[in-house]
């Protein structure tokens, strides 16, 4: 017997990438959505991404089965875009590939290491919204040599933009003549955060190297290179859709006196 339509048309739209789920639904309320031909603005259809056509304002969407997920090695001096409309060296210009790729956690120009592409939306946004806290560990060589209660400040939090940063983990790997050698674990990830933060407490940083990205480690690949992930590789990222998102720990309220 073939197969049952087991799928939600606008999950299945979210996660090739087209939309957020809601802005998929709307997407099929307004009637650009069609399934093997036929127009479709009912929510909950279900579909089957494997066999079924499905397209939007007339493209047909990219569906799991083929999805493409690329390990590389930023160097510096390279942006994390795939094409730069000023015609400056970018990740477009060290992979090509056959589709539109999104990079995921992206790095500054003068960072380097690993970064992400794919054309599966819905784990793109897994990986870089900041409600899904995903861990990313970063090597960093610092100016001078940070005492112990500067490490404990940063691990505990800095005021950035009148707020303070999360709680990260911050070790050194090793000291040298005039500078040290620092490995840094967050979840939070605003922009050009560590070298702000490295800044403001006195040791600013000279390189940083992204080594870790949720479940991928970028181990030995050399800089400018990139591969495929492995069968295992993306069984973990698979296994991240399935996770619930981390809620906000909300303060207790504070009861009003009477008086």
């Amino acid at each position: 017997m073939p197969k049952e339509p087991s799928e939600r048309l606008q999950k299945v739209l979210a996660s090739a990438g087209v939309a957020s789920r809601r802005k998929s639904e709307e997407i099929i309320l307004q009637g650009r959505v069609t399934v093997n031909r036929k127009v479709v603005t009912q929510l909950g259809t279900k579909v089957d991404p494997d066999r079924d056509e499905i397209r939007v304002d007339g493209e047909r969407i990219q569906t799991e089965s083929n999805r493409i997920y690329i390990m590389i090695n930023k160097p510096r001096g390279i942006l994390s875009t795939m094409e730069d409309e000023r015609g400056r060296s970018s990740l477009g210009d060290l992979v090509s590939v056959p589709a539109r790729l999104y990079p995921v956690g992206r790095l500054d120009a003068t960072s380097e290491g690993l970064i992400l592409l794919t054309d599966d939306g819905e784990l793109a946004n897994l990986l870089t919204h900041p409600r899904y806290e995903h861990h990313k560990e970063y090597l960093a060589l610092v100016n001078g040599h940070p005492s112990e209660k500067t490490l404990e400040a940063w691990r505990r939090g800095v005021r950035l933009d009148d707020k303070l940063t999360a709680p990260a983990r911050v070790g050194v790997v090793r000291s040298e003549r005039d500078s040290t050698l620092l490995r840094i674990e967050m979840r939070e990830g605003r922009k050009r955060q560590i070298r702000r933060v490295a800044s403001l407490l006195g040791h600013p940083v000279r390189e940083l190297r992204r080594v870790r990205l949720g479940p991928l480690h970028l181990g030995s690949l050399a800089s400018g290179q990139w591969r495929y992930l492995t069968a295992r590789e993306i069984g973990q990222l698979e296994s991240l859709k399935q996770r619930p998102k981390r809620k906000k720990r909300r303060r207790p309220r504070r009861q009003k006196r009477n008086r």
